[in-house]
């Protein structure tokens, strides 16, 4: 698995969770979370979710740290969406180093009931896509501001988490060679 923080400005427009996307980005050819900031405007035609579709929903901000993860080994969707409940319980344990208040449900974070992230996890033909995002600023839903995340500590927190995930998928790696298969019976 590869980590990559990107230090450039990069808007999430919904085509980055196209599958080789790290690919056509950087040469990625394993799996890999990649993790950045910038603003965030999803038009109806990149979305994933149906229900969202349906309603007409818009996903915006001006200002979020974004999260694709793309994974290789299966194209299971109820895989892909057990890795993004993970992924997002690993979310809420580091920002609670900041606030004890972090409500979780399902693959949503909220702080002083805002929602304060946005997520899809999705299949295609060679790999599971997850991308999952967190609004820095909002004035209307919650984000890194409201927990007490100051803009200069945004960098460091993405590292943190971006390697906290990838740290749990070597571990889990490392624990598969090291178990053997039940018996037979």
């Amino acid at each position: 698995m590869k980590c990559i923080i990107l230090d450039k400005t990069t808007d999430y427009d919904g085509s980055q969770i196209s599958s080789l996307w790290a690919y056509n980005l950087a040469d990625v050819q394993t799996d890999s979370i990649i993790a950045f900031r910038g603003g965030c405007d999803v038009k109806i035609e990149h979305m994933i979710d149906l229900e969202d579709k349906k309603q007409g929903d818009m996903i915006f901000s001006t200002d979020m740290v974004h999260f694709i993860i793309e994974h290789f080994d299966s194209t299971d969707l109820k895989l892909v969406y057990a890795r993004q409940r993970l992924f997002t319980a690993i979310v809420a344990e580091v920002l609670s180093e900041f606030r004890n208040d972090i409500i979780r449900k399902g693959d949503d974070l909220f702080v002083d009931g805002k929602k304060l992230t946005v997520s899809i996890a999705s299949t295609s033909a060679v790999s599971q896509k997850i991308h999952f995002g967190i609004n820095v600023v909002h004035d209307y839903y919650g984000s890194l501001e409201d927990v007490g995340v100051s803009s200069d500590g945004v960098a460091g927190l993405m590292d943190k988490i971006a390697n906290c995930y990838y740290n749990e998928f070597i571990d889990i790696e490392m624990d598969l060679r090291k178990s053997r298969p039940l018996d037979v019976i």
